[in-house]
């Protein structure tokens, strides 16, 4: 990924003197930045597996994981707020909750005030869980920041939004 940087990099300045056609560095940033982004989505996938499952955690998976992140440390917060921000069905979800509530990472309990409200907490053997995978994102956040000044961090911040907004598009015109 480096090389592709350092490629990327050398491709800028020829444009900037004038060496290259605007198509030809347009075409070749395209497919540089494309292997970069589906390089770096399997690589933290991969790496995120590997320091989220350990031995300690081996009876669930990374996606448990996210769901244990969803459902946060704080407040019971209902099924239903849960599946939205994992953009999951509630059928989906309640097989996953299942999973996770046999293993003792979660509670379920209805709501007092509305019986058609399900609430979710997290255990302390989830709470344990969660701070484990918040761990894993501020070290990665970390590695990210490091060497940048608050220029290039702007910058990646814009780039980043950018790309969030494009999946989220991309979502909306798939489930309409």
């Amino acid at each position: 990924m480096v090389s592709d940087i350092r490629r990327l990099v050398s491709l800028r300045s020829f444009f900037q003197a004038g060496d290259m056609e605007v198509s030809t560095i347009e075409k070749t940033t395209s497919r540089v930045l494309n292997e970069m982004l589906v390089k770096l989505f399997n690589n933290i996938m991969d790496a995120e597996e590997k320091a989220i499952i350990t031995e300690e955690y081996k009876d669930i998976t990374n996606n448990d994981m996210h769901i244990i992140e969803a459902i946060g440390i704080e407040d019971p917060r209902r099924m239903s707020d849960i599946a939205k921000r994992l953009n999951v069905t509630m059928g989906t979800l309640t097989t996953n909750m299942n999973s996770l509530e046999d293993k003792g990472y979660i509670i379920r309990e209805r709501s007092k005030t509305d019986k058609r409200v399900v609430l979710v907490v997290l255990t302390p053997k989830g709470k344990k869980a969660f701070y484990h995978h918040r761990g894993f994102h501020r070290n990665m956040i970390k590695a990210i920041l490091k060497g940048l000044d608050e220029d290039e961090m702007k910058v990646m911040i814009k780039c980043l939004l950018n790309l969030n907004e494009f999946f989220e598009k991309y979502e909306d015109r798939q489930f309409r």
